[in-house]
């Protein structure tokens, strides 16, 4: 009993660092955004450095995921840090902002095989009643990166070189990597195999023209522009014929019977709302923070510290809850604390104080860390052996989607407010220009505004995130709605039969 206590412990901490290194790749290159510019210059890129990596990750979570339920889990974690390691080498040797694009891209592969294969395998190698623990772990690696992440690109860069931030990933990749090959074992029956090559080719296609077109639209490219158009026709053509292929394969890349299963559809469409809430909170509190009470950046990051915090707290507790108390009580726990923190978020102005900030940041984090929790060990526990990588992934999938279209959507509310809060200039009639909007809307840019200009323009931002706060308490009010979809039953009992399942080796 001691070897298998061992034995697992090893995995576990393999893929906990993978899970480490995946998490925080999205924020530990953010302080390096400036000399990455001053080396390699091409700054009207620069946001593709991080949306390649994001765009490419979701793309490929949901194949990974499938292609771990036909060949194994361990291959598929093998490849994925292999590319995941060499996009990370190569990233560092960038020459040029198009190739340093290019390798956050394939980085994004390889993060997006080990996400969903990581949650994959703490099904397969855990009971219910360990998982539920151990999720609670992994849930509290994404709270902790992205509290640290920042804070350590910025150690780095200042220190060394904007090149090892990604080259640090390397000796903690081969440690998990190490520890995976040597450790985990597992016995897969052979069986001949139809891949879905259709599948995969009109899904990736499909999603990416709809994330570029996102990623996009009222940025680089204007909504009403041709161009963008005919990113969003190309997208809906390809997504169609995804969803017809699908019904027609043999071995579907996303099996549409997920969607038939209950607990499957609302845990995912209430993932889907509480990762744009999650991204409505992280990318717009700072903005408020800084372009609001005109603190510095060292104070906004330090005011999504609560957030990490309480997210592990709420992993530890909601994990407990879930075996306990069953998946729709704690789902809901988690959904109406984040109602409650939303609210409290749209109730500032700003007059107020800093301290009832860090509140309502550390109960939206609670939330979190109940919600996701519930609805990974969902994804696992409401399907067999052959279904379990394609779900885990395909809540991997919506988690990405929602933040997506969370910023995309918000950031359109705002811009269109505060388009039309100064269309007509200042209130003394001087004009407004694109460049103060933009400065505005940056957290690290907003002091460059002249301190008159700012005074004016801090109400205008004010108002336009106090109505994007009600819009967040109207969401979460939805996800409470659909948390009580939910059958109210501890995980446990697949719904699908497991018979002649592949056999994972628990020693």
């Amino acid at each position: 009993m001691k070897a298998t206590k061992l034995k697992r412990n090893y995995i576990l901490t393999g893929l906990l660092l993978s899970t480490f290194l995946a998490a925080i790749e999205g924020t530990v290159i953010g302080p390096a955004g400036p000399r990455i510019v001053g080396d390699l210059g091409g700054a009207r890129l620069l946001s593709w450095v991080f949306t390649a990596y994001l765009l490419t990750m979701s793309v490929t979570t949901p194949i990974f995921g499938k292609i771990s339920d036909l060949y194994g889990r361990k291959p598929v974690f093998v490849i994925s840090s292999l590319l995941f390691l060499a996009g990370s080498i190569l990233s560092g040797t960038a020459q040029s902002m198009g190739q340093l694009i290019g390798f956050r891209a394939l980085q994004g592969i390889g993060a997006g095989g080990l996400v969903p294969v990581t949650f994959t395998i703490i099904g397969d190698i855990y009971s219910i009643e360990e998982r539920s623990k151990i999720q609670g772990w992994i849930s509290s690696v994404w709270g902790i990166s992205s509290l640290i992440g920042p804070l350590l690109g910025g150690y780095v860069v200042d220190s060394l070189n904007w090149r090892w931030a990604f080259y640090f990933n390397v000796p903690f990749g081969l440690l998990s990597l190490y520890f995976i090959i040597v450790y985990l074992q597992e016995r897969i029956e052979k069986r001949k195999v139809k891949v879905d090559y259709l599948g995969a080719a009109t899904f990736t296609i499909g999603v990416s023209a709809l994330l570029i077109g996102l990623a996009t639209g009222g940025q680089q490219l204007a909504w009403t522009s041709p161009w963008l158009i005919g990113i969003f026709a190309v997208a809906a053509c390809f997504l169609v014929l995804f969803f017809v292929a699908e019904g027609r394969a043999a071995e579907p890349l996303v099996p549409l019977k997920l969607f038939r299963i209950r607990d499957i559809a609302f845990s995912n469409l209430t993932s889907l709302l509480a990762s744009a809430l999650l991204i409505g909170l992280t990318s717009y509190l700072p903005l408020w923070i800084q372009g609001v009470h005109g603190q510095n950046a060292t104070i906004s990051g330090l005011a999504l510290a609560p957030m990490s915090i309480g997210w592990m707290l709420g992993s530890v507790l909601g994990s407990r809850w879930l075996i306990s108390r069953g998946s729709r009580y704690t789902s809901l726990i988690g959904m109406i604390i984040i109602a409650i923190g939303a609210a409290g978020l749209a109730m500032i102005h700003e007059e107020t104080l800093i301290w009832p900030l860090l509140i309502f940041n550390a109960l939206y984090g609670i939330g979190f860390g109940f919600s996701f929790t519930v609805f990974t060990i969902i994804a696992q526990s409401s399907v067999g052996y052959s279904l379990r990588g394609a779900s885990t992934a395909l809540n991997s999938f919506v988690k990405s989607i929602g933040q997506t279209i969370g910023v995309t959507a918000f950031g359109t509310l705002i811009d269109l407010h505060i388009a039309a809060q100064t269309k007509n200039g200042t209130s003394s009639g001087v004009p407004i220009s694109q460049d103060d909007i933009d400065q505005l809307l940056s957290p690290e840019k907003v002091h460059l505004l002249a301190p008159e200009l700012w005074g004016e323009l801090k109400q205008v931002l004010a108002q336009s995130l106090h109505t994007l706060f009600i819009v967040m308490v109207v969401i979460a009010v939805a996800g409470i709605l659909c948390a009580l979809g939910l059958r109210n039953r501890a995980p446990g009992q697949e719904d699908d039969d497991t018979a002649g399942e592949p056999v994972v080796d628990r020693t």
